[in-house]
């Protein structure tokens, strides 16, 4: 699959069919719009592409709340780029997915090309006009294009389906929007999903997601407290936001052998051993040696045993430690 920061180079312009979207998680919602961008993709002979946004724009719009200097005269609600549709509260999403799981799952599901728009401010600002002219239609050259049901673009989100009707009509692209895709009469969503994971329901996260949870990430070196414990682990350094899921779970290390390797894991700020609040994935694969560091890894997320607890002392985290691991191998015990 080809990546693009922004939009393609003017030479590697060709036609597509589109959809657009921040596609956190690629959830099974998700996975059934681009397959019908790239059904109509082969159709037609052209390229079946997405533009995506990084960051999220709640992401920044929470940023500008947060930045705005008191008694500088600006306004205390909404910045000036902002509907109170699309701030929301100014909560920026706990994120589901790394910009490379999600480039990786758009990947699997058929995408040739993935335009990665840096939302800033001039893209805040891009009036619904401007942002079908200069963006899909000058920049992406679309000539199909489908959309969710609750899509919106544009300053203040003023852009909707009405709006891309008649730009339809006027630049000559194809125009479908996509009906929301239910599970047992619930809407699969974003936020469906990260509901799922933030209250350990990994069973249900994978019914939504139509696969089980992961996370990858090349391992770095940590402090070694792991190892000095005698519980050696794996470090993924998460990226920027809140991750949607917290605790210590049973899980699988894909990238290490050639089947996958039981393990248990860690994700949180470590309040045990730290207190900047920095995000890590821990995991300690159970009865296995070796060199992990710079390699790429998966690491799947089976069941959560609990959540994550501060010890007053190093023995009484290597306690729970050793239980975790026990419990790990008992998860594996049932299922072997």
């Amino acid at each position: 699959m080809q990546v693009f920061r922004n939009l393609p180079p003017p030479a590697r312009r060709t036609p597509c069919a589109l959809t657009i979207g921040n596609f956190d998680g690629v959830h099974r919602g998700h996975q059934a719009l681009l397959h019908e961008v790239v059904q109509a993709a082969g159709r037609l002979g052209i390229s079946p592409c997405v533009l995506t946004f990084e960051p999220h724009p709640r992401e920044f719009f929470a940023r500008i709340q947060n930045d705005v200097p008191p008694g500088s005269g600006a306004p205390t609600g909404t910045p000036p780029v902002l509907s109170s549709s699309q701030g929301r509260g100014l909560n920026p999403p706990h994120r589901i997915s790394s910009l490379r799981d999600k480039l990786a799952e758009l990947s699997v599901h058929g995408i040739e090309r993935t335009c990665v728009m840096h939302f800033n401010e001039r893209v805040a600002r891009l009036d619904a006009d401007d942002f079908v002219e200069q963006i899909l239609v000058r920049g992406l050259q679309v000539r199909w294009l489908m959309i969710g049901d609750d899509f919106r673009y544009g300053a203040k989100r003023r852009g909707d389906f009405e709006h891309l009707s008649r730009a339809a009509q006027q630049y000559g692209f194809e125009l479908h929007s996509m009906p929301t895709v239910l599970e047992a009469g619930r809407r699969i969503s974003s936020s469906a999903v990260r509901e799922a994971l933030g209250a350990g329901d990994l069973d249900l996260a994978q019914t939504l997601l139509g696969r089980p949870y992961s996370v990858s990430g090349h391992v770095i070196h940590g402090r070694k407290l792991g190892r000095t414990l005698g519980f050696p682990t794996l470090n993924l350094r998460m990226p920027p936001g809140r991750p949607a899921l917290a605790g210590i779970f049973v899980v699988r290390v894909h990238g290490l052998a050639d089947t996958p390797l039981q393990a248990v894991a860690s994700l949180g700020t470590r309040p045990a051993v730290e207190s900047d609040g920095t995000w890590l994935l821990e995991t300690h694969v159970l009865d296995w040696q070796g060199d992990a560091y710079g390699k790429l890894v998966r690491i799947e997320f089976l069941r959560k045993l609990r959540d994550e607890a501060h010890y007053d002392t190093l023995d009484a985290l290597t306690a729970q430690i050793r239980k975790d691991a026990q419990d790990a191998r008992a998860h594996f015990d049932l299922r072997s």
